[in-house]
């Protein structure tokens, strides 16, 4: 039978004797950078398809503007999932940078009609007659504009650099044919003047520079201050 001294002894030969090493635990996978993280690949799109997503998001912002224009809407509106819409252009501004990109046009280039004061007025036809969907697009994005370089370059490469460019084209042809002085003084504010009063009538008088208003402003102070006269109306 075990004496009380030897259950003692036994007791601190318990306490001496080392610990057991527990099992280390399994090493956990990192956590993948986002960076890592591969992106869902893009849904195909038709050409005919995204321009038609690029027309419904122009019109959302003509009727709401940008800050009431959501990936939402643009997907009820064109009946296409919201998650392709993220999928292929990623958030709301670049989804408008590419729906203006698609607008970009030329309407002005075509113009040539022999001489400087023809192209102007043709010109002042043209840019009148898309005044009310042009301007209503301008103004609805000009605010957002100025928060995000990318979105005024694409408005001004979509919607403005093109027109500017026609002008200045038909001056510089109205100037090689002698029709005015190589430097005369207004002719490097022809298409400030036109765009500007396209931008400015409907602040001042709460109306669109539609092509009859445009067509007058380019006879009586255009044409006048480049020292040209309307050409003759026709028969």
């Amino acid at each position: 039978m075990p004496t009380r001294d030897s259950a003692r002894e036994s007791t601190r030969d318990s306490v001496r004797k080392p610990a057991q090493a527990s099992a280390p635990e399994p090493e956990r996978e990192a956590a993948p950078e986002p960076a890592a993280v591969a992106r869902s690949p893009r849904s195909k799109i038709t050409p005919e398809r995204a321009q038609e997503l690029y027309t419904a998001v122009l019109d959302l912002l003509r009727e709401s503007g940008y800050e009431s224009l959501t990936m939402e809407g643009v997907a009820a509106r064109t009946r296409c999932g919201k998650s392709t819409l993220y999928r292929q252009w990623g958030s709301k501004p670049e989804l408008v940078v590419a729906a203006l990109h698609s607008t970009r046009r030329g309407s002005l280039a075509h113009i040539d009609t022999g001489s400087l004061a023809g192209d102007l007025l043709a010109a002042a036809r043209a840019i009148g007659a898309r005044s009310n969907v042009d301007t209503t697009l301008m103004h609805a994005l000009s605010h957002a504009s100025l928060q995000s370089p990318e979105l005024l370059c694409a408005m001004r490469e979509s919607l403005v650099a093109p027109e500017i460019a026609a002008i200045d084209a038909m001056v510089r042809r109205g100037s090689e044919r002698g029709e005015i002085a190589a430097d005369c003084p207004t002719a490097g504010y022809v298409a400030a003047q036109i765009f500007g009063m396209v931008r400015v009538r409907p602040l001042l008088e709460t109306l669109y520079a539609d092509e009859a208003y445009l067509v007058r402003f380019t006879e009586q102070v255009i044409l006048p201050g480049l020292g040209l006269e309307s050409p003759p109306a026709g028969p």
